[in-house]
């Protein structure tokens, strides 16, 4: 995060652009939390350029894109303002990819968007009591969903998790990372390692497939047969699946060279007197709780960017984002906070905090 005490580069304005910057709805794009390990960004400087041409005012915190390796210079080039902190919290839509703190919360413009990712902070009473005081709407782009009933942010995030994961595994394995100094991949005369993935979904599959196309012997485990099926198909007949019975899956982990774990179908725990089973030089990788997709964050921007840029588009042409909620079951299922109102019934559950119907809210809004 940059420091607002740093000189910002700023380039000169005439009046017909602030009067043009007046008008136009303005799209904030703040740096992430210099304390937290998030790296990745919503918006590549190409892709803020073609929003800018749509007629949205975009501006940036200063050194938000570090972490991208792209700098304010890149950004300026593609229409981009570059601002401090506090200004860029004043927009009518804010892009983090984590939520905000609390104390941003409430620097927010009243009646604001916040887009970002669902996390674990919304059940914390904190950053939900700035939410209500400052009456903003907030909105986690992975719990959306296209019109085709894809969620198509949650999947790009899952699908380079899932391949990022793939590049620790072989990183953890050789010299340099410490491990025995092996290729997943067999070559002539030697066999391949084993990599043993258990949970379901877009981001083991693509974990899978990643892991198959490195020359690696995969078998995914599940406790439902469905999602093995599924990732048959997806992964083709390379995969070996099985379903997760104890004596199966401790003659898979004994064997494993590479174990990745993630969420199954049905509640798993990995029992902890496996790990007695397993090789000394396992490579054990949670891909929940790593998010590997952090190591590579220009990668998460260029994917976003493509999707954000017609959300946003899209959104102009419904006339804001209020708008876009009301007409829009799939962005609708990602809100949640509305106008100050808390709409997500797990968390308010949690917190203890009443919900209110956000049918009927944004029907009023119309």
């Amino acid at each position: 995060m940059a420091n607002n005490s740093e000189q910002v580069f700023m380039p000169e304005e005439n009046p017909q652009m602030i009067q043009e910057r007046k008008s136009a709805i303005r799209l904030g794009l703040v740096a992430n939390d210099s304390e937290s390990e998030e790296t990745r960004f919503f918006l590549t400087p190409e892709a803020s350029g073609m929003v800018s041409s749509m007629g949205y005012e975009v501006v940036m915190e200063s050194g938000a894109s570090i972490d991208i390796s792209y700098s304010d210079e890149d950004y300026v080039e593609n229409d981009v303002r570059i601002a401090l902190r506090d200004e860029v919290l004043q927009s009518d839509i804010v892009l983090s990819v984590r939520p905000l703190s609390a104390a941003d919360v409430r620097k927010m413009k009243a009646g604001a968007t916040l887009l970002c990712l669902f996390d674990s902070a919304f059940f914390e009473p904190g950053l939900v009591d700035a939410m209500l005081e400052s009456k903003v709407t907030c909105v986690c782009l992975d719990n959306m969903y296209s019109s085709n009933g894809v969620s198509i942010f949650a999947n790009i995030l899952d699908e380079i998790d899932g391949r990022a994961a793939v590049m620790y595994a072989q990183e953890g394995l050789s010299f340099l990372g410490e491990g025995k100094g092996v290729l997943l991949a067999g070559v002539a005369g030697i066999n391949p390692c084993e990599v043993l993935i258990i949970g379901e979904g877009c981001r083991v599959q693509s974990a899978a497939k990643a892991a198959i196309a490195a020359g690696a012997k995969v078998t995914l485990m599940d406790n439902d047969v469905s999602s093995l099926a599924e990732a048959e198909a997806y992964c083709g007949d390379r995969l070996y699946t099985a379903c997760i019975h104890p004596r199966v899956l401790y003659n898979k982990v004994k064997s494993a060279d590479v174990i990745m774990l993630d969420r199954c179908t049905r509640t798993f725990e990995f029992p902890k007197q496996l790990s007695v089973a397993m090789k000394e030089s396992v490579y054990l990788i949670d891909i929940e709780d790593t998010k590997p997709s952090l190591s590579v964050p220009r990668t998460v921007a260029m994917a976003i960017s493509n999707v954000m840029i017609n959300f946003l588009n899209e959104c102009l042409l419904k006339g804001g984002m209020s708008q876009m909620i009301a007409t829009t079951e799939g962005v609708k299922a990602g809100v949640v906070m509305y106008r100050g109102k808390l709409v997500d019934k797990l968390i308010g559950m949690h917190l203890g905090i009443p919900c209110v119907d956000l049918n009927m809210m944004s029907a009023g809004s119309n």
